[in-house]
């Protein structure tokens, strides 16, 4: 396997240095960093962060070159068969805001209380190509590594009662390998799938239990212009997976949605019910916390059990190398 000299981290890593070159500086003057590795005849493209609230990600991919960093021949049938572009994390002002739950991890109630999410308008996934700084700097990097065979923009969930994979449309059909690699990653670790039917709400078209299509910009737009938000829907521009199609190729994208907190208690095929449930009391919860009060017996019925951190990287590094399998096939 590509990544077994990966060493896992049992915490969420902090930006360094070892993280790359400075491709530019982010909107508050914090370096985006990110690197090209190997010289393979196949390129891929793997980033993290653009939610800044799942750090699995940007965790993942820092393990990743870090660990390349100090013993590439270790990766040499990765490096020699792929050229990678990692930008691990593509949203450094997010991390800091989310830096205080950040560092009381795995507390459920830190997380809640003071996690940071950007509104639309200031979504990096859409934002492609030149909503923000952050977009700027990471599609010129995009537009260097392309056209690409895989490109895997990583991502999470709050909460969840299971592991959720995107897929692009125009591989919806033709990823049976990588859907079953997924499934048993998932399983290796104890995760059930996340079966939501959302029938194209947003652009979530269900493939499979614990797959859906990506979502897409202009899914976005119309879904807000529905319901009488025209303001709203003009904030959203198009995803980094639209954005590395319009490059060129045939691009497989992925979107990993892993939870940082496992919803505990009934689902129905296409309905998880506990998961919904939960969602429905969250905004009480937060209305709780905020003002200083427990949330403690709002919450503990749905279990909210955190996800280890070496679960979640170990799953995001199954997850791309099954990508890159599904990419472009060949032995190793």
């Amino acid at each position: 396997m590509f990544f077994d000299h990966v060493r896992i981290p049992d915490t969420f890593l902090e930006a360094s240095e070892a993280d790359g070159d400075v491709l530019g500086l982010s909107r508050e003057g914090r370096p985006v960093r990110g690197c090209v590795l190997g010289r393979g005849p196949n390129r891929a493209t793997l980033v993290a962060g653009a939610h800044a609230d799942e750090p699995a990600g940007p965790t993942t991919l820092r393990a990743l070159v870090r660990a390349i960093g100090a013993d590439a021949g270790a990766f040499r049938p990765l490096l020699d068969e792929w050229t990678l572009t990692v930008i691990p994390h593509v949203n450094p002002d997010g991390e800091a805001r989310n830096a205080t739950w950040r560092a009381e991890w795995p507390d459920c109630e830190a997380y809640m209380r003071d996690v940071v999410r950007e509104r639309p308008g200031e979504d990096i996934e859409f934002g492609y190509p030149d909503l923000r700084e952050e977009n700027r700097i990471v599609a010129e990097a995009l537009r260097a590594a392309g056209p690409v065979s895989v490109h895997a923009s990583l991502h999470g969930m709050g909460f969840s009662d299971g592991a959720m994979l995107l897929i692009e449309k125009n591989w919806a059909y033709r990823t049976e390998a990588l859907q079953t690699a997924f499934a048993s990653a998932a399983s290796r670790h104890g995760l059930r799938l996340h079966d939501h039917n959302r029938k194209g709400e947003k652009g979530f078209f269900r493939i499979a239990a614990g797959f859906t299509t990506t979502p897409e910009g202009e899914a976005m737009r119309t879904y807000f212009r529905s319901h009488a938000q025209p303001e709203t829907a003009m904030l959203f521009r198009d995803s980094s997976m639209e954005y590395v199609r319009s490059l060129g190729g045939d691009p497989l994208s992925i979107v990993t949605e892993l939870p940082l907190f496992l919803v505990e208690g009934p689902s129905r095929p296409e309905h998880p019910d506990a998961y919904l449930a939960f969602r429905e009391v969250l905004p009480e919860i937060r209305l709780h916390l905020t003002a200083g009060r427990t949330a403690r017996d709002l919450w503990e019925p749905f279990g909210l059990v955190p996800v280890p951190v070496p679960t979640a990287v170990n799953m995001h590094l199954a997850t791309i190398g099954a990508a890159l399998d599904q990419g472009y096939p060949k032995n190793h």
